[in-house]
């Protein structure tokens, strides 16, 4: 009887137990913020967090996007890393007043849900020169690029069961549409004030994963805030256009007050570190060498102006080879991916002006008049100690000096040194001049 009552009582135990760990687990929703131009690290960072999300035994992945667009290989990356994630993967246009513009379209229709805060806004869609020299493409491979990136769409679109018809015309007419217009083509899937009202209106929704179908479940659902690893966010802000090209005029102005003014150190250092640093993130975007070679020959024509006195002319070759350059940095037509007018002006006066004021410091410290050395002795009037014939001696600062003169000079008579030969002097009279 006992042993009834006790194997009842584990049994109760072990139930008990179950059930209490059966209330406790909730499904968990991992939530990160991509926000800014979509460049490889933004990919990088989206694979990986798919990948965190999946060893946190995560419900799903919740991403907070806002973007201008960005790269297509970038693009291309995520919407593959995307459609063949093990788990759920939301996208999100949000907060209020965000966008999800030429590259964020496609991450949108890939997600496996689809959503937009009010007052967003998604579409424009339609493919740029992209290293292809950021100008006009000619009209057949236009076309190419054009079908290509249309069909990508469609099939991405066909694939989500979403409108086929609005991402084609997205793509051709850059088409850009508000949120409550998205829903009712059938673009997206869910309008939301925020995640918490997303996370309600998703509860059971079924989708399709690589590995089959999956329902969502979000009641009581514990959201995950997953920040952006410094080594991460360090990437990703490097690789914006503006930041890239910040670092690289900091670098190079780093490197020429080094060079101009040895011995500095700190500068030099500065200078290296960001300059590394550009190189990185200009590797990531549509690069123009005609434009770092520009900027780079600017710099070589400031160096040059304290080198050589062309009073002026050399500066103003290296600020226009510099605004060129900085014009011409980035080889497309995407906006996301080109330097900000905001950014570009203001940098190249600042760049300029510092170039022009190290220029100024040398020049007037070459200028100045050397206080020793034998430069420092010219000019300098003394007295002749002796007859001087063809040599003598005359006395100056404290030390006797053998003098030479072309012409005879009396003992007495004041001299001035003309010139400094070794350790003999040239001098002349200067009393004869006085009194003519």
């Amino acid at each position: 009887m006992f042993k009834k009552i006790l194997c009842g009582l584990i049994t109760l135990s072990i139930f008990g137990s179950a059930g209490v760990l059966a209330e406790e687990k909730k499904p968990v929703f991992n939530v990160i913020t991509v926000e800014g131009v979509i460049t490889s690290p933004t990919a990088k960072y989206i694979a990986g967090s798919i990948e965190d999300a999946q060893k946190d035994k995560a419900e799903g992945l919740i991403i907070l996007l806002d973007t201008p667009g960005g790269m297509d290989t970038a693009m291309r990356d995520i919407a593959k890393s995307i459609l063949n994630a093990p788990l759920p993967v939301i996208v999100f246009v949000y907060p209020s007043g965000a966008r999800a513009a030429s590259a964020g379209v496609i991450i949108a229709s890939a997600a496996h849900i689809a959503a937009m805060a009010p007052s967003t806004n998604i579409g424009a869609a339609h493919p740029v020169a992209i290293g292809l020299g950021g100008g006009e493409m000619d009209k057949t491979m236009s076309a190419k690029v054009e079908n290509d990136a249309a069909a990508y769409a469609r099939s991405i679109a066909k694939t989500r069961g979403r409108s086929e018809e609005w991402v084609e015309k997205a793509v051709r007419k850059s088409e850009s549409i508000t949120a409550e217009e998205a829903l009712k083509l059938n673009v997206i899937d869910f309008v939301a004030a925020d995640v918490d009202k997303l996370l309600a209106a998703i509860d059971q929704k079924e989708v399709s994963l690589a590995n089959g179908k999956k329902k969502i479940s979000t009641k009581d659902a514990v959201i995950n805030n997953k920040k952006m690893g410094t080594r991460a966010g360090i990437l990703s802000l490097i690789s914006d256009p503006n930041i890239a090209y910040i670092l690289l005029l900091v670098g190079l102005a780093g490197l020429y007050f080094e060079l101009s003014t040895p011995g500095a150190i700190l500068p030099g250092v500065i200078g290296g570190i960001s300059l590394l640093m550009a190189f990185f993130g200009l590797s990531t975007l549509p690069v123009n060498y005609t434009g770092i070679l520009l900027i780079i020959f600017g710099v070589i024509l400031f160096f040059a102006e304290i080198k050589v006195m062309s009073h002026g002319i050399l500066s103003v070759g290296g600020v226009i080879s510099l605004v060129l350059g900085s014009l011409f940095l980035f080889d497309t037509a995407e906006p996301s991916l080109r330097i900000s007018l905001q950014v570009l002006i203001p940098a190249v006066l600042v760049i300029s002006g510092f170039f022009i004021v190290i220029i100024w410091i040398a020049t007037k410290a070459q200028l100045r008049k050397h206080l020793t050395g034998p430069e420092a002795m010219i000019g300098v009037e003394t007295e002749a100690l002796t007859d001087i014939a063809n040599e003598g001696n005359v006395f100056l600062e404290g030390q006797y000096w053998r003098a030479t003169s072309a012409k005879s000079i009396k003992k007495g008579a004041k001299v001035k040194i003309v010139k400094v030969e070794g350790l003999s002097l040239i001098v002349e009279e200067t009393n004869k001049e006085q009194n003519s």
